[in-house]
């Protein structure tokens, strides 16, 4: 079953910085747009981001315009995605997933373990 795999979460303090990837294993993302979204405690989860399979579209949840950008490397089958001047805000899980398309919010596959952004001092 198509499912992807996150990294890079970590504790850090606010205004630092992180770079989460998502990777793949068994399949090429390459064919897929792929999101990354986060859930925070007793919330619902919420998408951040997502790339075109090109990555020539991306597109950004407002609270995190200007703040984080997502990439990708085909040839290195990752995502990324660069967060900075975090806030306590933006403490969540984070996941990927890959999905229809950007425009949409339906995913392919199932949901990983994510990973674990804590921003606090």
């Amino acid at each position: 079953q198509l499912q992807l795999v996150e990294s890079g979460g970590d504790l850090v303090q606010p205004g630092g910085s992180l770079r989460l990837s998502c990777a793949a294993s068994g399949f090429t993302l390459n064919s897929y747009d792929i999101g990354w979204f986060r859930q925070a405690p007793g919330k619902e989860r919420e998408g951040v981001s997502c790339i075109s399979s090109s990555g020539g579209r991306t597109n950004y949840a407002d609270s995190v315009k200007g703040r984080f950008t997502i990439s990708r490397d085909n040839a290195k089958n990752t995502v990324y995605l660069q967060m900075n001047s975090l806030k306590p805000e933006d403490t969540a899980v984070y996941y990927c997933a890959a999905k229809v398309s950007c425009s949409s919010s339906l995913i392919i596959g199932s949901w990983g373990q994510g990973t674990q952004v804590t921003v606090s001092s």
